[in-house]
């Protein structure tokens, strides 16, 4: 039985929708170049074509045409996509326990002391009632 599709962008999606974020409405060949780019290796126009296609089907980007081509934006925000997809691994992941995520995050190799000391400035701020 098939996988239901995702609410939430694949990684090649999310790679899109950074490209929109950045350069804002773009052509099939700009997002294929960008993502060439990124990538350090070639991307046919043909799977961009079909990327787009199906996130424009789940209303991530809003498509229209000019003249024969059709130009893409984004249809939703980067704050949209990343407190989703944070909701979604919080509540599958750690069982909608922001402490056990947060824990987990500080324990992970991928924070440094400069980022740790960073986040408890950040979350005393939030306790003080401050904007980030």
């Amino acid at each position: 039985m098939a996988r239901p599709p995702s609410r939430y962008p694949t990684e090649l999606e999310l790679q899109v929708l950074q490209i929109l974020w950045q350069g804002g409405e773009s052509s099939v060949m700009s997002v294929r170049d960008a993502l060439a780019q990124q990538r350090d290796r070639d991307i046919a126009r043909t799977s961009v074509v079909t990327t787009l296609n199906v996130m424009t089907d789940k209303g991530l980007v809003h498509r229209r045409q000019q003249g024969r081509a059709y130009l893409f934006s984004h249809a939703v925000t980067q704050d949209e996509v990343s407190q989703g997809m944070l909701g979604d691994l919080l509540d599958r992941v750690f069982d909608g326990s922001a402490e056990a995520l947060l824990l987990n995050l500080l324990d992970s190799e991928h924070v440094d002391d400069e980022e740790h000391r960073a986040l408890r400035r950040l979350i005393n701020r939030k306790r003080r009632g401050g904007k980030q």
